[in-house]
């Protein structure tokens, strides 16, 4: 499939995971509309909406930076109007906005159980909400969510519940939604990594500079997302699907060049045996 001139909609592409899967779809010609609430740049975390279209533009794309805090549905809103203005509609959306906390439950303060629940869930289903009409204009249009597979096991949820319980809730829109828009033509799916990703979460929330040697490069999500946007929209939907098993599928087993550290042991990621 041919991305040039596909508009593609990436909540949280500031950096990390979301700019990664901008940059790589921009490399196939692709619009990207960055949606996240960096203007100024933390110090902590590098980079603005403004910094990455940049270096999406240089990719090979083209980019539309708009400041977006999916807890607000006019914010939302915004970003489509102001997509569909400038590229004439929207052809993908990648929710991969999202709150972390691993805390047990005694830990976990209202306010940042708030805060995950409205970044990850609602604000998740108010975005997918408002791309669905212009999703359904499409040619092989993709929801693509960044989410685990469903887990039951207590030890998912033993440790961090109100986290685990958020990003389940993710995995079960993209189930509803792949049967519920089936007939829209349009696909849902969910993909997860492996192991640990080199993000500013990681480095800065989990396991700092140590566990990010342990991890791999955002871009293998990436590649990941490029090959399931490739798809059928009506012959793949409502996959959970693992980076490397995406990876595998496509005759891609040597994942050497991914990690940060070569040859380092990589860190499996949460909810993933």
């Amino acid at each position: 499939m041919s991305f040039a001139g596909k508009t593609v909609v990436i909540t949280g592409a500031t950096r990390g995971i979301g700019k990664a899967i901008g940059l790589r779809l921009a490399r196939e010609g692709a619009n990207i509309v960055i949606a996240a609430k960096s203007v100024e740049e933390n110090p902590k975390l590098g980079g603005t909406i403004y910094t990455a279209a940049t270096e999406i533009e240089a990719a090979g794309g083209k980019a539309l930076a708009i400041p977006c805090d999916i807890r607000f549905e006019e914010q939302i809103q915004q970003v489509i109007d102001k997509a569909v203005a400038t590229f004439g509609g929207i052809d993908i959306l990648i929710n991969n906005a999202s709150a972390i906390s691993l805390t047990a439950t005694a830990q976990t303060e209202a306010k940042r159980f708030d805060l995950m629940y409205d970044i990850n869930v609602r604000g998740t289903f108010l975005m997918t909400k408002a791309c669905i009409p212009f999703l359904a204009k499409g040619k092989n249009s993709h929801i693509l969510t960044l989410s685990p597979p469903l887990n039951l096991h207590p030890k998912w949820f033993a440790n961090h519940v109100a986290y685990t319980i958020s990003k389940y809730d993710m995995s079960m829109l993209t189930i509803g939604w792949a049967r519920e828009l089936k007939d829209q033509g349009i696909a849902a799916n969910s993909l997860w990594p492996r192991t640990t990703i080199d993000t500013a979460a990681v480095r800065n929330l989990l396991g700092g500079q140590m566990l990010a040697n342990m991890s791999r490069k955002p871009e293998i999500l990436a590649d990941a997302a490029f090959y399931i946007l490739c798809k059928s929209a009506t012959a793949c939907t409502g996959n959970l699907f693992i980076d490397e098993q995406v990876l595998a599928a496509e005759g891609i087993t040597d994942l050497s060049h991914y990690a940060v550290v070569p040859g380092a042991e990589l860190y499996t990621d949460l909810f993933v045996e």
